[in-house]
């Protein structure tokens, strides 16, 4: 094999399947659009990525919509999906520690396996609740580098789109242009139907609410409500019978009516806290796909903000 033809053999090693089919038809004199294969591991950031990338990106993710992104089984077909993938983005804040790293080392992509195939979305916002302290298996599931539910907050959606976009536009510089405009039309749209839901929930602001898990953190920051107790004893951990007569106390003494919960969570412990407090639980879907009609990011948003507008409206006698 002459020098040359090894220089080419490396070069083409190091692409991934489309763009060697691309390169091969630049080099025959066609141009050919070959789509990035890009993996997500919440439907979240997939559909951030597929309303930013349109036809010039295939986006797939690990964890469907309606399951518990903490709990994702290291599958092999996932593994497949990762080995020929040209860029992985991820959550981070270690929501997927305990399943992401084995499917990156079984799925054997010198791509993914790289800083430069990964996007970790966590890095283009601010985290809430990072411990001031060590933590440990005591406190029970506290993630140590902040609570990882950002994507539940729109304007954290716009930060990730932003570092999406960039990432995007260096991989496949041809399309870059594409990109930002896929962008801005994202942003966009979103920044006109936030006005919308805040406007919708502008007479909540202030009120005070029960959650069952430390996963509407982002979501109550950006609508002004306040969550005073959970239903977890602590993150992760079923409540005990003490705890939960303390909050059925708390719901009474302060006039509480809500109960947050998503829709991937045993809902036996919220309901039976309601019925003792009098109250009622609000089941919001907690990630794209998660319940039918929310099919891309925007829809995420206008179920959960219609849910809790129809539950205060119900408790506060306003229907």
């Amino acid at each position: 094999m002459t020098t040359a033809m090894q220089m080419n053999t490396r070069m083409l090693s190091r692409l991934s399947i489309p763009r060697v089919v691309a390169v091969l038809l630049l080099g025959a004199g066609t141009v050919a659009a070959a789509p990035l294969r890009v993996v997500c591991s919440t439907t979240d950031l997939a559909a951030i990525t597929r309303a930013i990338g349109g036809d010039a990106v295939e986006v797939e993710a690990i964890a469907r919509g309606p399951q518990d992104p903490h709990y994702v089984q290291a599958r092999p077909s996932t593994m497949r999906l990762l080995n020929r993938a040209d860029l992985l983005i991820y959550n981070g804040l270690q929501l997927e520690i305990g399943w992401l790293p084995l499917l990156i080392e079984g799925a054997r992509n010198p791509r993914v396996a790289a800083a430069t195939g990964q996007i970790d979305a966590a890095t283009a916002i601010s985290p809430l609740e990072v411990p001031s302290g060590a933590v440990n298996r005591s406190m029970g599931d506290v993630h140590p580098e902040g609570n990882p539910h950002y994507t539940l907050d729109p304007r954290n959606a716009a930060r990730v789109a932003a570092l999406i976009t960039t990432r995007l536009q260096e991989l496949a510089p041809a399309d870059a242009e594409a990109f930002e405009t896929g962008r801005r039309t994202f942003t966009d749209s979103l920044e006109a139907r936030r006005a919308i839901w805040e406007a919708r929930s502008a007479e909540w602001r202030g009120h005070q609410v029960i959650s069952y898990h430390k996963q509407f953190e982002y979501l109550v920051n950006w609508l002004g409500l306040d969550v005073v107790a959970y239903v977890e004893d602590r993150p992760g951990i079923p409540p005990s019978p003490r705890h939960v007569s303390d909050v059925v106390e708390r719901m009474r003494q302060d006039g509480i009516r809500l109960i947050l919960q998503s829709t991937f969570t045993d809902p036996k412990p919220g309901e039976r806290l309601a019925e003792r407090a009098g109250g009622l639980v609000v089941v919001l879907p907690a990630a794209v796909g998660a319940i039918d009609g929310t099919d891309d990011y925007p829809q995420l948003m206008d179920a959960i903000v219609g849910r809790l507008d129809d539950a205060f409206r119900e408790t506060t006698g306003e229907r």
